[in-house]
């Protein structure tokens, strides 16, 4: 169905992280690619000057190994990327960079602020140029 997805995966829902995996390897085409996708949040500039200098640098190296670990646990055959910024607007550039034809999103459960769907997930339904599937969670 699908030739290249990006799977986003926030590494603070790993387990969900593993379902929407195994979703998108059986939506993908054979010969396809998957690319499993985290993005790691600029920290503000008031707060940076407080916290040490390659905070960020850690961050992303954290999130390749835990990363690489979930998709070598699934046995899915992904490549593992991080991005650093906004996390809708790195999620939409890689689908834009990798030229995806799905992107796959984890929605939490809505508070107040965001009821339908969570903030990232909605920005990413409203701008990306390409399908995107919001897994939601049962409540």
């Amino acid at each position: 169905m699908y030739r290249k997805i990006i799977v986003a995966i926030a590494l603070g829902g790993i387990e969900k992280g593993e379902q929407i995996l195994r979703k998108a390897a059986s939506l993908l085409d054979e010969g396809g690619e998957i690319v499993a996708l985290n993005v790691v949040e600029d920290v503000p500039t008031y707060v940076a000057i407080e916290l040490p200098a390659n905070m960020v640098e850690d961050a992303m190296k954290d999130s390749r190994e835990r990363l690489g670990a979930l998709v070598a646990a699934t046995g899915i055959t992904a490549a593992v990327e991080i991005r650093n910024g906004p996390p809708a607007k790195a999620i939409i550039t890689a689908a834009e960079c990798h030229h995806a034809d799905l992107i796959i999103v984890a929605s939490h459960v809505p508070d107040f602020s965001n009821y339908f769907i969570g903030a990232t997930a909605d920005r990413v339904v409203r701008h990306a140029k390409c399908s995107v599937l919001v897994d939601r969670q049962k409540l």
